[in-house]
Order: structure tokens, then C-alpha cells, then sequence
């Protein structure tokens, strides 16, 4: 590394003559919202700190892993001592089981688990796994979720409830999505058609309960409640995907939500990422014993990873599963999260800006227009161009939102209420510059 402080823009170009685009994940290029992305240097507590040495209040915490902020005492101790016994063994570790554990404890719906080590890994495998336990292959999936990047749910919908999907990427066969079908996010007489024309042939329906990818849409209680009905009805497993709501928007994730509103309610699959791994790539996804004997060793469904249960990754997670169980954590932190959006709201209001904004637990969202979205499409048709202007107003006054209009936010419990004043300061003057 040079002596000299390099600025943002020079590792920008310097990283675009080595890697694609310059980054290791599209949406860190800021395409959405044009600009230099800022590269990151070090993070401490609610703060993130770029190579020019600048501070930002982080909203996006690792895109929601670092639900107690940079750098927990107690889970930076787990880390280090792990560290110091062996990076990876490819071998089994008594941590894995007690990770395994825990989730379990918090997680019901689920008897087993196989951790793997990134959420898309973890999607792909649990639709492999629905595929061999049912004996069927179709699956559905709805608009504006992802799932990851592998090639069945690279997918935007078809003509008609009648055909399925086709790849939104180069380099995905239209064979490999043939089998998926996509529908529109709380589209109840959609999903009600499509069982009725496809329902015999379904493997499994794989949802986001709060949909992370499309900023932040909840499923209603009513299309859940039927969505359940129909796949118990027509044997499809109903898989939840809480890479980013798992143990975020509350203990039990989105899933213990749904079991408040629709009474006896669970998925038949549930896949976990990012807070498990409190910031190290690891994932998890788990079912009912029966399900789970489907999975090698002891079944003929085969997945498989060098790192998976990696034991810094595990000391990692077990750390940040271990401390938001303390009494009132996800109180403290729904009520921070609330006060953000309540004053971002309250702001745009002053400033007579239309904007909507909802949370749940530590995850939040917005929108430039006057009413929630509930689906993909009125996401879309949501003002694209005045989110670009706040977000760069934002970070040129020192707060970190994600770089585009289709992704949720994360508060941490290292937010303090110093830090939710500083950024609805910095809101009011960005809402007054539109």
C-alpha cells in the first residue's frame, strides 16, 4: 500500500483496471445513483470511515449484517480467539453444532440446519433440496425478490401465468429457467391461478417475507395466509428467505411476525444469511427432519463446501447471536428504527416532498412517493430521479444510505440518538434542497 492518502476516485479507476466495474458487487459502483463510490477504509461502531478519511453514519451496515455495529467488543474477542486456534480446518468443529444450536433455539419452524457460507449458496441449495424431497421441478418466485445469483432465480416473468421465465442475465440458458415462475409480489388472485394451473408440478414457492431487494415491501397477511393454504394443499414447500430478515427484524425473523398474525403458521424451508455470520460470509438454510434426511451424506440430494461452517466464521456468528438475545435488544433497536423513519417522514413533510417510509426491528425503507409500495412494479413507478438527489445530498453531509432506490436500510444498535439527530438534521437540509 502507498504512504500517500489515496482519494476515492483515483482507487476507482485504479480498481476498474483490474476488477469489472471496479467493485466485487454491482450495486457498489453507484451506477443507480452516478457518482465515485466511496472505498472503505475502516468502520468502528455506527461509523464508516473512506480512504479520504471522511466519516459517514453507515445505514447499510455490510447490507445488514452488523446488527450491533463495527467492531462489538465481545464479538471482535470471539473472532480473535478463533482466529489464533486455525483460519479453516475442512473438518468438522464442536462450534458448528453450537451455532447450529442456537438457530434452532430461535428458529422452531426448522429441526436441522447445513450451514454453507454465502446466502446465495444457501438459496440454491434449498431449492435443490425442495426439487429432490418433492420429486417435482417447477418453482415459483415473485418479481423484485432475490434470491441470489444463481441461474433458476436470475428470472423476470413470462408472457402469461401460462409460461414461465426467462433469464434477466447473459450467460443463463433459457433451459435452466424453464421451470421457474415468477408473480407479482401480494398478488393474491395471481397466486390462486397460478396453483390452479401448476399446483401438481410445484417443488416450492421461495419468498421474501419482507421483500430487502425492491427497498422494503411486506407480504400481506392475507397473501401469506394463502400462500401457506395453497402450498400445504398442492405439496409444495413453502420457503422463506431471511438472508435478510433472519434475526433482523425480529428474534425469530419475519417467519415468528407471520406466526402473530395467521395462527399455527410456519415455512417448510427457511434459508439464513448475514446476521448469522455477524459480517463473515456464512449462511444457513434448515427444515423439518424429514426434509433434511433428503441431504447428503444421509440422502441422495448432494451439497457440499470447503468453508462451510468456517470457525472464525462461526465464532463470529455465534458472538452476535449470543448478544441480541440480551433483554430488551430488538426493543431498543425497533424504537431507533422507528425514530429514524418518523423523522425522515416528518421532514419530507415540512419540506412538502412526498415520501413514505415503514420498518421492522433494525431494517427500514423509503420511498419518493405518497403511498407503500406492495409490489415490484409500483416500486418502480416510485421517483427515481429525487431518491438519487437525496442520496447524494445525504453522504455529502456525512450519512451512508444505500446506493440505490431497490435496497433496504439496516440500523445498528451502536446508532445513537446523537446519531439519528445528526441524520435528520442532514434530511431536513437535503429535503429542502429538492
Amino acid at each position: 500500500m502507498s504512504t500517500e492518502t489515496p482519494t476515492n476516485a483515483a482507487l476507482f479507476e485504479r480498481a476498474q483496471r483490474v476488477i469489472p466495474g471496479g467493485v466485487n458487487s454491482p450495486v457498489r459502483a453507484f451506477k443507480a445513483v452516478g457518482g465515485t463510490p466511496r472505498f472503505i477504509a475502516r468502520a468502528q461502531g455506527p461509523y464508516i470511515f473512506d480512504a479520504e478519511g471522511t466519516r459517514y453514519i453507515d445505514y447499510i451496515g455490510s447490507w445488514g449484517p452488523m446488527i450491533l455495529g463495527h467492531g462489538d467488543p465481545a464479538v471482535l474477542d470471539a473472532v480473535q480467539k478463533a482466529a489464533l486456534d486455525g483460519f479453516s480446518f475442512g473438518a468438522p468443529t464442536e462450534r458448528e453444532i453450537e451455532l447450529a444450536e442456537e438457530i434452532l433455539k430461535l428458529v422452531p419452524s426448522m429441526d436441522q440446519v447445513r450451514l454453507v457460507s454465502s446466502g446465495t449458496e444457501a438459496a440454491m441449495s434449498a431449492i435443490r433440496l425442495a426439487r429432490g424431497a418433492t420429486g417435482r421441478n417447477k418453482i415459483v418466485k415473485f418479481e423484485g425478490c432475490y434470491h441470489g445469483h444463481a441461474d433458476a432465480l436470475l428470472v423476470k416473468a413470462g408472457s402469461g401465468l401460462a409460461t414461465f421465465g426467462n433469464p434477466t442475465s447473459a450467460g443463463v440458458p433459457a433451459e435452466v429457467v424453464q421451470h421457474t415462475l415468477v408473480l407479482e409480489y401480494n398478488h393474491l388472485t395471481q397466486l390462486e391461478e397460478a396453483f390452479k394451473l401448476h399446483g401438481a408440478e410445484l417443488a416450492c414457492v421461495m419468498i421474501e417475507p419482507i421483500a430487502g431487494n425492491m427497498n422494503f415491501v411486506r407480504a400481506s397477511a392475507p397473501f401469506m395466509k394463502r400462500l401457506r393454504e395453497l402450498c400445504t394443499q398442492h405439496g409444495a414447500l413453502l420457503v422463506f428467505d431471511e438472508v435478510m430478515t433472519g434475526f433482523r427484524v425480529a428474534l425469530g425473523g419475519a417467519q415468528s411476525l407471520f406466526a402473530k398474525l395467521i395462527p399455527g403458521f410456519e415455512p417448510d424451508m427457511s434459508v439464513f444469511g448475514k446476521v448469522i455470520g455477524g459480517g463473515m460470509p456464512l449462511a444457513a438454510f434448515g427444515a423439518k427432519r424429514a426434509v433434511m434426511a433428503q441431504l447428503a451424506p444421509l440422502g441422495p440430494v448432494y451439497q457440499a463446501g470447503t468453508l462451510s461452517g468456517n470457525p472464525v466464521a462461526t465464532a463470529c456468528g455465534l458472538a452476535t447471536l449470543k448478544q441480541i438475545q440480551k433483554p430488551g435488544f430488538f426493543e431498543a433497536l425497533s424504537a431507533s428504527t422507528r425514530q429514524l423513519v418518523d423523522g425522515l417522514t416528518a421532514a419530507a413533510r415540512e419540506a412538502g416532498v412526498p415520501f413514505v417510509g415503514d420498518c421492522e426491528g433494525g431494517m427500514f425503507g423509503f420511498f419518493f412517493t405518497n403511498a407503500l409500495p406492495q409490489n415490484y412494479a409500483t416500486v418502480m413507478a416510485t421517483d427515481k430521479e429525487r431518491f438519487n438527489c437525496f442520496f447524494h445530498g445525504m453522504l455529502d453531509r456525512g450519512v451512508y444510505l444505500a446506493p440505490a432506490l431497490y435496497e433496504a436500510g439496516f440500523v445498528s444498535a451502536a446508532h445513537s440518538a446523537d446519531d439519528l439527530a445528526a441524520t435528520l438534521a442532514a434530511a431536513r437540509q437535503a429535503f429542502r434542497a429538492l
